[in-house]
């Protein structure tokens, strides 16, 4: 199972961060996303800008501090987690995620798909965070 990790320092109040990062509701920041369907207390299901659905079970959500889900799609199954640290003024962000892809032929490519995910999560939270 792949796992891709990612860390970003950002120089912003880690309230602020949880808030942008844990919103389902204000989703306009992520440049992937076409829209977020909230389905229940713990679960969403979020559409990419073609029209692919990935379906969202949040698993850990301890403000300030953790935020985990379970996902899935027809191509994969995984866990992503959201690690929030904040050292005086400066908030450290670790993404680390797992995915099992569900497809024989996806399966080389599901670790730089995830880094690039990654990344441009991270381009578009920056993005919002210091607009």
């Amino acid at each position: 199972m792949p796992i891709s990790k990612a860390e970003v320092k950002l120089k912003q109040d880690i309230k602020k961060v949880w808030e942008v990062v844990t919103d389902n509701k204000n989703y306009d920041w992520r440049s992937d996303i076409e829209k977020i369907e909230i389905t229940g207390n713990n679960t969403f299901i979020e559409y990419t800008k073609d029209g692919f659905k990935t379906v969202f079970k949040i698993t850990k959500f301890k403000p300030y501090s953790l935020y985990e889900f379970d996902m899935e799609n027809e191509n994969m199954s995984g866990h992503w987690i959201g690690e929030f640290m904040e050292d005086k003024q400066e908030t450290t962000l670790i993404l680390t995620e797992e995915v099992t892809a569900k497809k024989l032929i996806m399966k080389p490519f599901v670790k730089t798909y995830l880094k690039k995910q990654q990344n441009e999560y991270i381009k578009d939270l920056k993005n919002k965070l210091f607009d």
